[in-house]
């Protein structure tokens, strides 16, 4: 075996040990997701073990699929998961999107040429020098941004669109922030899920695309547990991510979710939809008018 490694020229050995590490993160995940179910992740070499500012390489950089990156290895995302993402999050040119390891730079530029102010952000200084040009010969620097950065350092709040195809670990660090964010702000990712936060929706694709077909999307919620007070009666909400429960006065409220600032719930076989603006949430009820609440 050793011998045989030994007569393989450079080029052809990094490709073998790049399809190795491929083949390694297909089975990673496969393996996980037996194990532990939807939330599974894979492993991935320590931050500690990867240069902190790598300089960068000449033009005509070429990246490897399955190269070590700081907290996932490289993979691009297939292009019509690109375009499935984009469509799941209903973006238009009035959004500002945030990719969260962009790698060679193919979402970003999507999200400008429909666009969309877009800006990726990437550890490895090759890949962003490598986006850049890429933005550039599609004639869309002036909307598609790149920056070299740590993400779990980056201020989010500078998007109301975040995508991602990280790991469900790292979306699970990521998870506080995120919630943080503004109401209504969409998040898609590719594969990887975000623990017991369930996503608001998920599409898979079968045309041109043979692994990491899966695209998931939430809407951050606004906080609303607690109580309010509905024209003398108690609204209690106990909220968990996007789901809902509680009372109205002594009736059970079923069927309650967020969407955004969009509140829904039904009690007494009556449907209650509405709209959160801080401490009060104005709507309408069915066959009973309008509705409206504010914060104890």
């Amino acid at each position: 075996m050793q011998r045989a490694q030994a007569v393989l020229s450079p080029v052809r050995r990094r490709a073998v040990m790049a399809s190795a590490l491929v083949l390694a993160l297909s089975l990673a995940v496969l393996n996980e997701a037996r194990a532990a179910g939807p939330a599974a992740a894979v492993p991935v070499k320590p931050a500690a073990a990867v240069a902190a500012t790598p300089e960068a390489k000449p033009d005509g950089y070429v990246p490897d699929v399955g190269q070590d990156g700081k907290d996932v290895i490289w993979v691009p995302t297939p292009q019509t998961l690109v375009d499935k993402m984009l469509d799941m999050a209903a973006v238009t040119p009035q959004d500002r999107l945030m990719d969260l390891g962009s790698g060679d730079g193919r979402l970003v530029i999507t999200a400008a040429q429909r666009g969309l102010t877009a800006k990726g952000i990437e550890y490895n200084p090759d890949l962003v020098a490598l986006s850049r040009g890429n933005a550039a010969k599609a004639g869309v620097s002036s909307r598609a941004s790149f920056e070299v950065a740590d993400l779990f350092q980056t201020d989010l709040s500078q998007a109301n669109v975040i995508t991602m195809f990280l790991l469900s670990t790292i979306n699970e660090k990521l998870r506080p922030k995120l919630l943080q964010l503004e109401p209504g702000t969409r998040i898609v990712s590719n594969t990887f899920r975000m623990g017991d936060w369930e996503p608001d929706a998920s599409e898979t694709i079968t045309e041109a695309c043979q692994t990491y077909c899966n695209a998931l999307l939430w809407i951050v919620p606004a906080k609303v547990d607690g109580k309010w007070d509905v024209a003398g009666k108690t609204l209690r909400l106990e909220q968990q991510y996007q789901m809902l429960s509680g009372k109205l006065g002594a009736s059970n409220i079923s069927d309650a979710r967020m969407d955004g600032r969009k509140i829904s719930f039904t009690a007494d076989g009556v449907r209650y939809t509405g709209e959160v603006n801080g401490t009060t949430i104005r709507g309408s009820a069915a066959g009973k008018g309008e509705w409206s609440a504010k914060r104890i």
